[in-house]
């Protein structure tokens, strides 16, 4: 083969590489919701692509990336005075959209009229639908489908099995149980995916990856107390106090108390729901508060109860272990079983 037969070969080669991964890719993108263009009023995340006279060109990301403008009027409340203060190429913004000419393709967008509560509440939505699109993106790749059928025969399904809709509403608005919502409904029910058009071994994979993605891992949550009682039953007071503390355990929550170092200790406990463990901690402390005052001792709270990021707990295990092997270390000492 001559040299220029083998680089016409190669170049071929190459192009239809690039064929092949930009068909990959096409078949692995799709907008969000069923509808193609967003509704009249509603908030919509975009990334801005360009900043022109008339205003910003911007890529609605909840649907498909297809074209829409920021007009300069609706940028800000207040008189423009640099726009680059405003708003720049390449960051994402909460929007609302004033008109959409669907035959066109034209949507016009507003950012001085969202509220800061309008920018939580899109963001979080757009958050739940990023995981939902990276769930079926996943399923797609591993199933060979391409993303869209599974948007049809999936997500916009369970949107339209759990819409809700308010006979009081005058404007006969629907809304829906986010399908991220649904999906973490899935771990525990499987009944939620009955009655949807999805091939057996594709509905395994997509449980599958709903479970891997969308567990909720449990939080640490901690708290430090002082218990001290110079009685002659101290010792036993203060053992009893804190096996009160553990007594107010529950399956879903369970409490643990261990010794830092004389008079401190440290109340922990691994639980799924905020709310539940600190309020749970707060039981234990009452109970150790109740028991050590019934014995003429004392306790003082030197932490309230908290969540502990992975870090704090990290360090905190670091400190037990030093303490341990000091307490080793001195004769004498030895270890104290609550």
């Amino acid at each position: 083969m001559s040299d220029a037969a083998g680089a016409a070969a190669a170049a071929a080669a190459a192009a239809n590489e690039d064929a092949n991964i930009a068909g990959e890719i096409l078949q692995l993108q799709c907008r969000f919701y069923e509808q193609r263009f967003p509704e009249i009023d509603e908030l919509v995340m975009v990334n801005v692509r360009s900043i022109a006279e008339m205003g910003a060109y911007v890529s609605l990301l909840e649907y498909n990336n297809i074209e829409g403008m920021i007009l300069l009027s609706e940028l800000s409340r207040r008189r423009i005075r640099s726009i680059n203060k405003l708003i720049r190429v390449g960051k994402n913004e909460v929007v609302m959209v004033l008109r959409v000419d669907k035959e066109k393709g034209y949507i016009d967008l507003s950012k001085r009229r969202v509220s800061p509560e309008d920018i939580a509440k899109c963001e979080e939505r757009y958050n739940k639908a990023k995981t939902v699109h990276g769930v079926l993106r996943q399923v797609a790749q591993e199933a060979g489908r391409e993303i869209e059928e599974l948007y049809e025969s999936v997500a916009w399904p369970l949107y339209k099995k759990f819409k809700i809709e308010n006979p009081n509403d005058d404007d006969k608005r629907v809304e829906y149980v986010h399908c991220f919502d649904v999906f973490k409904m899935g771990i525990t029910d499987d009944s939620v995916f009955e009655e949807l058009a999805v091939a057996p071994d594709v509905l395994a994979l997509l449980k599958t990856h709903i479970r891997r993605r969308l567990t909720p891992q449990p939080i640490k949550v901690r708290a430090d107390i002082e218990v001290t009682c110079f009685t002659y039953e101290g010792i036993e007071a203060i053992r009893s106090a804190l096996q009160a503390a553990q007594a107010t355990s529950t399956e879903d929550v369970p409490v643990k108390v261990k010794l830092i170092a004389p008079p401190m200790y440290v109340m922990t406990t691994s639980t799924l729901d905020k709310a539940k463990g600190i309020q749970k901690l707060q039981e234990a402390i009452e109970a150790v508060r109740e028991h050590i005052a019934a014995k003429k001792g004392t306790m003082a709270v030197k932490m309230e109860p908290k969540v502990v990021s992975v870090n704090e707990e990290k360090e905190f295990l670091q400190m037990i272990e030093k303490l341990e092997i000091e307490n080793r270390l001195v004769d004498g000492d030895a270890a104290e079983d609550i």
